[in-house]
Formats: C-alpha cells, sequence, structure tokens
C-alpha cells in the first residue's frame, strides 16, 4: 500500500474483516456492484479504484481487473520516474558507463577513475570514496575481473546505501506531516500536491499555513487548498505560527481528519529564531496530540546539488528531520545526491519531485531509483 492510501479503507477482496469497513448501504451496493461483468460494472469499479472507495469482491474476474490496474499504474509511476530521470542518466551514470567500456581489467587506476568520476557527478568526496571501498570488497568477495560486470555490483551498493526509513509512518488519526526547508525549494508545491494526492486517496485533509513570514506563502497555499479542495487553517502575516498549527490541530480533531500539514517558515539566515520557532511547533503537536505520528520533511532542490547536502546538514542540525523529499530531479543532472544525503546525514529520501503533475510526487524507493538509471 502507498504513502498516500496510507489512510484509505483496505479493498477487501475475499475477506470479512470488519475494522476498516463501514456497514452501511452504500458499501453493500458497492460490493454487489462490482460482481457484474458488464462494461458498465466495469467502469464503475474503474472508477471506485480511482477514487478510493473500499470494494469487497470474491468475483475472479475483478480480483484480475484490480490486479491488472494495480499493475498498470505501477508501469506508469516507473515511466514517469525514469523520464524525470533522465537528465542524471545522461550525466551521472554514462560517465560511469564510459569508464567502465574504456578499462580491459580492475585496478587501481580504475578505482581512482571511477571515485573522480563520482565526486564530478555530485556524489562528494566522502560517498565516492565509500561506494569505491564498498566496490574493491565486492569486486574481491565475488572473484570479478571484468570492468563491464562492475554495473550490477554498483548497482547492488547504490542500492543498499538508500535503503532504510523510505516509509513514512503514518499510523495515527490524525497524523501530523510538518514540511521545512529554504524559500524557493518547492515547499509549497510539495504541501499542495501532497493534500491532493491524500485526498485523492480518502482522507481528510488539514493544511496549517505556518509560514507567516511571508504573505505570498499564505496565499499560495490558499490557492493550492482549494484546487485540491482541502481546508486551510491560517492567520495574518507575521502571527505566532505555533498558534496557526494550534488552531490546525484543533480543527482537525473535531473534523475527524486523518492528515495535518503544516507549512513552516524556509528562512535561514537567522538559525536561532528558526530553531525555537520549529521547536516551539514542536511542542505544540507533542502536547496537543501526544500519540500522534509525526514525520518532519525536508524539502530540498536537487538542481542545487551539493549545496542541498549542505542545506540538510544545517536544518539536521535545528529539527529532528524525519525524511527528505527531493524536488526537480527531471530539471538536473545531479540526482546523484540522493546517494550522500543518505549516506552522510542518515536522512532518508522519502518522496521525489519528477515532473509538474500531482502524480509526479512519488514515494522513494531505492530499487527503482537505481533501475530506472542503470537499466
Amino acid at each position: 500500500m502507498g504513502l498516500f492510501d496510507k489512510f484509505k479503507r483496505k479493498k477487501i477482496v475475499g475477506s470479512s474483516c470488519p475494522q476498516d469497513v463501514p456497514d452501511d448501504e452504500e458499501n453493500v451496493q458497492s460490493a454487489e456492484n462490482s460482481e457484474s461483468e458488464d462494461n458498465g460494472g466495469r467502469a464503475s469499479l474503474l472508477e471506485r479504484l480511482q477514487g478510493g472507495t473500499p470494494i469487497f469482491t470474491d468475483h475472479e474476474a475483478d480480483i484480475e481487473y484490480m490486479e491488472e490496474y494495480e499493475a498498470q499504474q505501477k508501469e506508469e509511476s516507473l515511466y514517469r520516474l525514469r523520464e524525470g530521470l533522465k537528465k542524471t542518466k545522461d550525466g551521472f551514470v554514462s560517465k560511469v558507463e564510459l569508464l567502465i567500456n574504456s578499462f580491459t581489467k580492475i585496478d587501481e587506476d580504475f578505482f581512482d577513475e571511477l571515485e573522480e568520476t563520482l565526486i564530478l557527478s555530485d556524489i562528494g568526496a566522502e560517498t565516492s570514496a565509500d561506494i569505491c571501498d564498498k566496490l574493491r570488497a565486492e569486486v574481491k568477495r565475488t572473484g570479478t575481473t571484468e570492468p563491464a560486470d562492475v554495473k550490477q555490483l554498483l548497482k547492488g551498493i547504490i542500492t543498499e546505501m538508500l535503503s532504510g526509513g523510505n516509509e513514512m509512518k503514518l499510523e495515527t488519526k490524525p497524523s501530523v506531516i510538518m514540511v521545512i526547508g529554504v524559500n524557493g525549494a518547492g515547499k509549497t508545491t510539495t504541501i499542495g500536491k501532497m493534500a491532493a494526492r491524500f485526498k485523492a486517496g480518502g482522507n481528510k485533509v488539514i493544511v496549517a499555513a505556518a509560514d507567516t513570514f511571508r504573505a505570498a506563502a499564505i496565499d499560495q497555499l490558499n490557492v493550492w487548498t482549494e484546487r485540491a479542495g482541502v481546508d486551510i487553517v491560517k492567520h495574518g502575516e507575521g502571527s505566532d505560527p505555533a498558534a496557526v498549527v494550534f488552531d490546525a490541530i484543533s480543527a482537525a480533531k473535531a473534523r475527524g481528519a486523518d492528515i495535518v500539514l503544516c507549512d513552516t517558515a524556509g528562512r535561514l539566515h537567522n538559525k536561532k529564531n528558526l530553531m525555537e520557532e520549529l521547536k516551539k511547533i514542536a511542542r505544540i503537536i507533542t502536547r496537543e496530540l501526544p500519540e500522534a505520528s509525526v514525520e518532519t520533511l525536508l524539502v530540498l532542490d536537487a538542481t542545487t546539488g551539493q549545496n542541498a547536502v549542505n542545506q540538510a546538514r544545517l536544518f539536521n542540525e535545528t529539527a529532528d528531520i524525519t525524511g527528505i523529499v527531493l524536488t526537480k530531479l527531471d530539471g538536473t543532472a545531479k540526482g546523484g545526491i540522493i546517494i550522500p544525503i543518505k549516506n552522510e546525514l542518515g536522512l532518508p529520501v522519502k518522496l521525489v519531485g519528477v515532473g509538474e503533475k500531482i502524480e509526479d510526487l512519488q514515494e522513494f524507493i531505492p530499487e527503482d531509483y537505481v533501475n530506472a538509471l542503470f537499466d
């Protein structure tokens, strides 16, 4: 089950699991409709799959159709990822492949050239050295002698480096997602896309416009929430961000919301004030929702390359970051920056933006990312 379906009532196939299932006439009717094999029944099933409506069926044709639909959605997601990573593949990976093809044996000259190539591809000196050290160990362990076989070993090493902690933990109702990052990284757009995707997945969403430092931030969020059809809680410019979050949490409790999405100020020039502001917001969340799942996501612009790592390091000193959202991957050849962020800072990438459409904000799956680059 994907991130944006986290709170959607599960599709129950051949089961009588009662805890997530509302016992009402509408869903009984949905169950009856899903058993129809005619075109109208299939169209109805597709509408409910797309809209997040729970589906209950033992009918083999419907089960097969649902599986085909999910496989198609997965393939479309992979296609968008491959397209979004084209510039990185043409830059970073093509250089690595050119190097591999230019050597006839694996020796220290090969490793030195590879390390230099990785550094020049925005992987960074520390992570490039780590990759080469791991590759040396793998070459020795596997007895690999041909440079052409190094590509598969690299794929495994990078996949392992990126794995761990990639899934969002949103296990309570409501859960809170606090979004931080500098202005211009795509923070507001990310919040808007997340809100729309969560809403499409059948979740009730409330957005807290807690970046009160910029009036434009509130206006932009207002446009996004209207477009997504979700509620927004906002105060005036210059008001207390923690008060906005408090009101949003109160609204979430009263309205039975599933997700509270909190925007925050994006300035780094006064780190002390930012730190105190974030701590105050965190205290409000802990006090008002002591048992809630809380994700603190840092939005980074992939086009800034190594500067994204520096931003992550600075924000990590001021906030308890649980994951990274890397935006604008489609506009840069520096998509390999994902690797040092995880390797050097221990911060897992949870979402990536590979285009301007809502569906181009995707969950980050290390295997899919590496395959999209190397295959």
